[in-house]
């Protein structure tokens, strides 16, 4: 079969060894498209690598049809059109994942939308809902509103009742998030989100994937038992934690990545996915936000347009158009 490659720093779509058959409770997918995130060009730098066992070729999530089904597996079929999330693997021909990681297309839905979904979604579910613990009615700040996860999580805030306020880098992106749900914004290059942020009356939970260069500014519009829930480290992994701020307001840091939980966990987020989003996608009331769509020998191209924070929603990579 084919994968991507990034042993001397560029991207080689080329010959690599088959897979394995799918072992128990697992599936092998042939490939249509594959997501890009941002976690792939860490991976790429050498600043992300996969957990132990996983492969090295790069790719979180994928859309497909299933090609073949392990002993065990009854939720899904051969020749069934699925979506998945992936520790990785996903820039190639073919992967295996474990049958939970992968839950059907929701109705209507392409497979092109459909790779835009594991990731984005399990990624905004995960941290919103699971470790974020929103209840009814409470505030929400996303920074990168207008990236693939951003865009998930305003979708989610407005589809369950939280308002939430986005932060992000044109006043173009800004208004792509309110015609999507936000319900305020910051564009990011005007300095200290602050002022606009404690006037909105601050936020409840902060959905943050910039890191060290936002956690002063973050803790000061953060309210009273107020959840900080850290998913990147784009503006720098060391920086100063006011303590006595957190102590007083009852503040909670947390720290969460998606790639590394187990399959069990991971096949948790993807359930509650199948039984609270699925059903929004299919009606409308959710969508996905594909961006554009790279062939999978242009990954180099498709990775420095996210580099350069060109994208506006999901950026996919169109694999099996070229197997």
């Amino acid at each position: 079969m084919y994968a991507v490659n990034f042993s001397q720093k560029q991207a080689r779509w080329q010959s690599v060894p088959d897979l394995a058959p799918p072992g128990p409770g697992e599936v092998q997918i042939r490939v249509a498209y594959a997501g890009i995130n941002r976690a792939d060009l860490m991976q790429r730098e050498g600043n992300y690598p996969p957990p132990p066992g996983v492969t090295d070729v790069p790719g979180l999530e994928v859309s497909g049809t299933i090609a073949a089904a392990g002993p065990g597996v009854d939720s899904l079929a051969v020749g069934q059109d699925v979506c998945a999330l992936l520790a990785g693997g996903g820039y190639a021909e073919y992967v295996n994942v474990d049958a939970r990681q992968a839950l059907p297309l929701p109705q209507g839905l392409s497979l092109r939308e459909g790779a835009g979904l594991p990731e984005v979604f399990a990624t905004a579910w995960l941290n919103l809902f699971m470790e974020g613990r929103l209840i009814q009615g409470q505030r929400v700040l996303l920074h990168a509103g207008a990236s693939g996860v951003g865009r998930a999580a305003i979708q989610l805030c407005r589809a369950f009742g939280h308002p939430c306020f986005v932060t992000a880098g044109s006043q173009a992106k800004l208004d792509a998030c309110s015609a999507l749900g936000a319900e305020a914004g910051f564009n990011r290059h005007d300095g200290s989100f602050v002022s606009a942020v404690k006037a909105w009356d601050g936020a409840d939970v902060i959905l943050d994937p910039v890191g060290a260069s936002y956690l002063s500014d973050n803790q000061r519009v953060l309210n009273a038992d107020g959840r900080l829930v850290l998913i990147g480290l784009m503006g720098g992994r060391h920086a100063e934690l006011d303590m006595g701020r957190m102590l007083m307001k009852r503040q909670r840091l947390i720290g969460s990545t998606l790639r590394a939980k187990s399959s069990a966990a991971k096949g948790d987020v993807m359930q509650a996915l199948y039984a609270h989003v699925w059903p929004r996608l299919e009606s409308g009331e959710i969508s996905a936000q594909v961006d554009r769509c790279w062939p999978i020998e242009q990954a180099d191209a498709a990775h420095a347009c996210m580099a350069d924070n060109a994208n506006a929603g999901k950026m996919l990579l169109a694999v099996s158009a070229s197997s």
